[in-house]
């Protein structure tokens, strides 16, 4: 996933908008440290509120949660969860709840009555936890802010303990062109191409449980047709689901055109380590 040392920082872009490179898998420790300075508090700057009305249930529990059956967690980890509420669905079954967090505006005391340890992220992507400390991680539209993906991937590996589960859910299209501002998106988010994204969860030692195409392109359209978020309705994430799993879409990661960009944007991995 890393790219050719010798290439300028433009040949490095043209190859990751082909989807042939992850920008900034391969980036040195203080491009690393820049990247992370940047993104630390990029979604809390988008706006709080959005991460209290959370707005991805039905999604992750069609796609992820109803992937664990009923059982109960020790530990779990919200890698970028600020304030928890993407864990709501489960928490009467958690034991003990760690979100790993970089914006300091992102604190709950705790999670409709289960207590939050919360604890900050290094540039690095070193994770501050010992082997095998969870049972259960989740990093939902996470890792496509973080410019060494690779490195946190093998991180959350580690940290999780045999027989335990990771939701990874990322976006696996370009989500335009990061050099420039876009309305809504924070400064260096991209998406990670998905074949990448695959050989990565493969060859770190993940088992996979589940895999799902999702989001649409079009699907965010359906606003205008229900009240509240989209993918807090099941019917939508249903419907949805069905369109993306239609052989007809682009798979372009970086679209050029119009027509290009009718596809489904995001991946719903379940994982476990064996």
């Amino acid at each position: 996933m890393t790219a050719d040392s010798s290439l300028t920082n433009a040949d490095a872009v043209e190859l990751a908008f082909r989807g042939e490179q992850l920008y900034g898998d391969d980036f040195d420790e203080e491009q690393i440290e820049q990247w992370f300075a940047d993104e630390a508090e990029g979604y809390y700057n988008l706006g709080s509120d959005a991460a209290k009305a959370y707005g991805y249930h039905a999604l992750n529990k069609r796609h992820g949660f109803s992937a664990l059956g009923h059982q109960r967690f020790r530990h779990v980890l919200g890698v970028g969860s600020a304030y928890g509420e993407e864990l709501s669905p489960i928490v009467p079954r958690c034991e003990r709840i760690t979100i790993l967090e970089p914006a300091p505006g992102f604190v709950a005391t705790d999670i409709h009555g289960v207590s939050v340890d919360y604890v900050k992220p290094e540039a690095s992507g070193d994770l501050p936890f010992d082997d095998e400390t969870f049972d259960l991680i989740t990093c939902l539209g996470v890792l496509h802010h973080i410019p060494n993906v690779s490195k946190v991937v093998g991180e959350l590996f580690r940290c999780l303990a045999p027989g335990g589960y990771a939701l990874i859910r990322e976006p696996t299209t370009s989500m335009g062109d990061w050099r420039q501002p876009r309305s809504g998106l924070t400064k260096r988010e991209r998406g990670i191409p998905a074949h990448l994204l695959e050989d990565l969860v493969q060859s770190t030692g993940f088992r996979t449980v589940r895999k799902r195409r999702c989001t649409f392109s079009l699907t965010s359209r359906a606003r205008y047709l229900v009240s509240g978020p989209v993918y807090n309705n099941a019917s939508i994430v249903r419907l949805d689901e069905l369109v993306c799993s239609l052989p007809i879409w682009s798979r372009r990661y970086h679209a050029r055109n119009a027509l290009q960009k009718l596809r489904a944007v995001s991946v719903f991995y379940v994982l476990q380590r064996p």
